[in-house]
């Protein structure tokens, strides 16, 4: 590829994203087309990629919001399936949603989900086998995340509630509890699979993806709270599917 036609696509793609260049091609009046054509791709791509929060406001709203975000943030990855890795950051700021707090929380776990959904695959750990290791192999093991779990807290606002029923589009009756939630996704196998995790989960799995072995793991849900069932909480995230061997071709312990 030559230099001058490099440079022609670079002038392009600025001109057509960036509303305040003012080029060769700007002046014709048939630019508007591709411009719009490349707004309403990306606006698409957004209400695809954020579905909960395109369901709580209603197409309109979101769009506008879309279109506002795009001006502000055009996508520098091609993969529009990608795009909006600031979207939740973007809600927090938007004066227009200043009345709905739970919004960005709700964003936030939209792109979590295709974070989860785009991830490398990797082997879960096996319960089975895990559960047949000595006391003092198991408290030495070292277990990492899932390459596909995320997982958040949201302190003040039930914000897996709010997400969970409006990803499922689910119309419920059921009065949410206006507390402080946290989640947790994962996709072991195929499909992207959610849950609510506490805070005690949420230090077990933090402790782990900073390499701790599972005894300072639990300790550090411990930590957090003191009756939690370690014992339990970690049957919980193998069933989920969360936690993988640092590194599959290791030597078990015998």
């Amino acid at each position: 590829m030559s230099d001058s036609f490099a440079g022609f696509q670079s002038g392009f793609v600025k001109s057509l994203f960036d509303q305040d260049v003012a080029s060769s091609w700007t002046t014709q009046p048939a630019f508007a087309v591709y411009r719009n054509t490349a707004m309403s791709g990306c606006v698409d791509a957004l209400q695809a990629n954020f579905p909960s929060v395109a369901r709580l406001v209603g197409v309109d709203w979101f769009r506008a919001a879309a279109a506002t975000y795009f001006r502000a943030q055009p996508p520098r990855d091609g993969r529009l399936l990608m795009y909006g890795e600031t979207f939740a950051d973007f809600l927090a700021g938007f004066e227009p949603a200043h009345d709905l707090p739970y919004l960005p929380g709700v964003a936030r776990l939209d792109r979590l989900w295709i974070e989860a959904h785009t991830a490398e695959d990797a082997m879960a750990v096996d319960g089975a086998w895990l559960a047949n290791l000595p006391p003092e192999q198991l408290g030495a093991l070292i277990l990492r995340p899932h390459p596909a779990a995320r997982w958040c807290l949201f302190d003040d606002l039930p914000i897996y509630s709010i997400w969970a029923s409006n990803r499922l589009s689910i119309e419920t009756t059921d009065e949410i509890v206006w507390q402080g939630e946290g989640a947790l996704l994962t996709r072991s196998v195929d499909a992207v699979e959610w849950q609510t995790l506490d805070s005690s989960g949420a230090a077990f799995l933090n402790a782990c993806s900073e390499s701790f072995p599972l005894a300072e793991a639990a300790g550090a849900a411990l930590g957090v709270r003191a009756d939690v069932d370690v014992a339990v909480l970690l049957s919980h995230l193998l069933s989920a599917g969360a936690l993988i061997c640092p590194d599959p071709n290791e030597e078990r312990p015998a």
